[in-house]
């Protein structure tokens, strides 16, 4: 008995340090969850429990509504201050349901550059969601590395640099990470409705029929024409829709710039503006949330006066149309790509109908109502 005194006396001592580890390690795995690849390939451990959640852009508000129902800002705690700067109509159509928007915590302005990362962890935040390509931290971010050495998850999404790829998965990815499956669920099942029915028409058309296309983004603002998207971005959506970019073959990244001339020279049979708040005195496209039509088809005729525009085939032929421009970052491209299918081939595809693909989306999905205009026909000459 004296003899296993000392092996006692080292396995309680043994115990009483391994158990609290025991413990933390139980711990720790009681609160994680599923294990994801998110879209920048990256493995991430989600949490179970999500109540404060962190958005590295306002805009990817576009994307947590679609899945929190009627209360759309409840576990957000913070995020950069885009959505207020870059597309004020639907900040102020949200404002007027949910005034506690106003009380989010900004880690930034419009920018990567602006983001703090003291204010984003001082948030405490159980997850943070930020974008592949936009305004918000990047990949590489200090603010993504100090949030991985406190244990935040950070999950990387993706409706901007290649949405007809991404949207889906993108959804998905943030059903799980929100623990909102079946809202995810029931969005992808609507919005993967309305692809397959845009394939089917586009399907039917032989390739010698498909327009050239070229949209000019956020027209007027650059000063000058012609901004645009190559591989990607809307130049996805125009190619989803039945359309032919004309520069996918011209740009060598997914957004870049052409010069006048190029544009002339492709002779487009269609021409699309993108735009979104008034710029001040420059010319540019008024449209979205809260914008009447007619200062929406206003704006549009005043960004074809600028010099040498005239020369482009589709203006001269009056096959003109203007677009909110944050169709290019949100999941409601959907809504962006029937309204090509219904420019590109009039009267051809009536069962495709985006104002009412819209009027469901705002319904089934969100908290706020559609008013407003977000897509414009130009005048015919």
């Amino acid at each position: 008995m004296i003899a296993s005194l000392p092996m006692w006396s080292t396995f309680r001592r043994a115990v009483r340090t391994v158990l609290p580890l025991l413990l933390v390690l139980t711990a720790s795995l009681a609160h994680a969850g599923e294990t994801v690849t998110d879209m920048a390939g990256r493995r991430v451990t989600l949490p179970d429990h999500v109540e404060r959640v962190l958005l590295g852009e306002g805009r990817l508000l576009y994307a947590m509504a679609l899945l929190e129902g009627k209360d759309p800002l409840r576990r957000i705690v913070g995020w950069q201050g885009d959505l207020e700067a870059l597309d004020p109509q639907t900040w102020a159509t949200y404002r007027q349901a949910f005034p506690g928007i106003d009380r989010i915590p900004l880690i930034g302005k419009s920018s990567e550059a602006t983001v703090s990362v003291e204010k984003a962890l001082a948030l405490k935040p159980d997850i943070a969601i930020f974008s592949v390509g936009g305004h918000g931290p990047s990949r590489h971010n200090a603010l993504v590395q100090r949030f991985e050495a406190a244990g935040i998850p950070v999950v990387f999404v993706d409706f901007r640099q290649s949405p007809l790829k991404d949207t889906a998965p993108s959804i998905e990815l943030m059903g799980k990470a929100l623990h909102r499956e079946s809202q995810a669920k029931a969005y992808l099942d609507f919005y993967r409705q309305h692809m397959d029915r845009v394939r089917a028409a586009v399907a039917s058309v032989p390739a010698a029929e498909h327009p050239k296309v070229f949209i000019e983004l956020l027209a007027g603002v650059w000063g000058g024409c012609c901004h645009t998207a190559g591989k990607g971005n809307l130049g996805e959506l125009v190619q989803a829709a039945g359309g032919i970019n004309i520069a996918a073959d011209l740009l060598p990244g997914v957004i870049g710039d052409l010069n006048l001339e190029q544009v002339i020279a492709s002779a487009p049979d269609v021409y699309v503006a993108t735009g979104s708040r008034r710029e001040g005195d420059r010319p540019a496209l008024h449209i979205g949330a809260q914008t009447p039509a007619d200062e929406a088809r206003r704006s549009l005729d005043a960004l074809l006066t600028r010099p040498g525009l005239t020369a482009i085939k589709a203006i001269r032929e009056g096959h003109v149309h203007g677009l909110w421009h944050n169709y290019y970052d949100s999941p409601y491209n959907i809504v962006a790509i029937e309204a090509f299918v219904s420019w590109f081939y009039p009267g051809c595809f009536p069962d495709i109908d985006p104002a009412k693909t819209q009027a469901e989306l705002y319904s089934r999905f969100l908290a706020v109502p559609p008013g407003g205009t977000y897509w414009i026909d130009g005048d015919k000459p």
